[in-house]
């Protein structure tokens, strides 16, 4: 363990606000529901604590990881180093300005997605639908460039408020933060707390309809209720990394309780007791079964983290 108990809570005496949780198992807050325990959980309450809490750990040379909801993560058996800095605190949703054609909303970066789909859907608010049934939050949306149906993450952003490892808030530009295809240039040590995004007005049926239609569409087609982190592996250019498991014949296949989904070959699903040396060694007989296939190699969409 990197961090003594003791110490940080004196360290950090008048100057945090939030929530100290030591040897927290990762179990509770992945989607997959795997993860050994992190030496420290945090859930600071403003953008204050979260400055203090960061310009320590730099001091103290403590390495820390953010999360929203534990999505497109696997963290390792053996749990992490340092600690772990929760956003679900971070969850404010704000109509800055609203005219007849379009809105621009502030949104606070441990939004739940699907959560800002639906308060669009609920009021009118257009260009989003397809990123339903995303699991995660805004800012590892942001952080990963999230799309569906056609519909990418960087579409809608206007700015997005980040606090690099010095402590240090700077706003920027979306266009200048590189993103492509599941990529941004937002560093793992940089925290996303907020962003500006612009949207278009409609009538609200049309909206409902179209985002009702989009979960329905990925609901049949992805195993959205079962404990997945979401898609494994990035798509080849040109091609979709789906179906070139599907065809390698993989959809179905098993390592402990770890299983290729039926539904959706690029999803992972923990049926049981799953391990993250479960899922890694299935990613790894996966994408050599598809590699002798096809003669592709996979890269992983998937973040994975801990002690090795």
């Amino acid at each position: 363990m990197l961090i003594n108990e003791q110490e940080l809570k004196e360290a950090l005496k008048g100057m945090y606000q939030g929530y100290i949780g030591f040897g927290i198992s990762m179990k509770e807050h992945t989607t997959l529901g795997i993860g050994g325990r992190a030496d420290a959980f945090m859930t600071p309450d403003d953008p204050l604590s979260m400055r203090n809490l960061i310009s320590l750990f730099r001091k103290k040379g403590m390495p820390y990881v953010t999360l929203g909801r534990g999505s497109n993560l696997l963290v390792r058996d053996n749990g992490i180093d340092g600690a772990v800095l929760s956003l679900s605190t971070f969850n404010r949703i704000e109509v800055l300005k609203e005219g007849n054609s379009a809105v621009e909303l502030f949104v606070e970066a441990g939004v739940p997605l699907q959560k800002l789909v639906n308060f669009c859907r609920d009021s009118g608010y257009s260009g989003i639908e397809g990123l339903t049934g995303i699991p995660g939050t805004v800012g590892g949306a942001i952080f990963g460039n999230a799309g569906s149906y056609g519909c990418e993450m960087k579409d809608l952003l206007v700015s997005v408020a980040i606090m690099d490892s010095d402590g240090r808030l700077e706003r920027f530009k979306a266009g200048g933060l590189g993103f492509s295809y599941r990529h941004s240039d937002i560093q793992k040590t940089d925290v996303v707390l907020s962003a500006n995004i612009r949207l278009r007005r409609d009538e609200k049926e049309p909206v409902a309809e179209r985002t009702d239609r989009f979960f329905n569409e990925k609901k049949a087609a992805q195993p959205i209720n079962e404990r997945s982190a979401g898609c494994v592996f990035r798509n080849p250019d040109g091609s979709s990394a789906g179906r070139m498991i599907d065809e390698a014949g993989c959809k179905g296949m098993r390592t402990g309780d770890i299983e290729v989904s039926r539904l959706h070959a690029n999803f992972f699903v923990n049926k049981g007791e799953g391990t993250a040396a479960d899922y890694m060694a299935l990613m790894d007989q996966v994408a050599s079964t598809v590699h002798a296939r096809f003669g592709v190699t996979l890269e992983p969409e998937i973040q994975v983290t801990g002690r090795v």
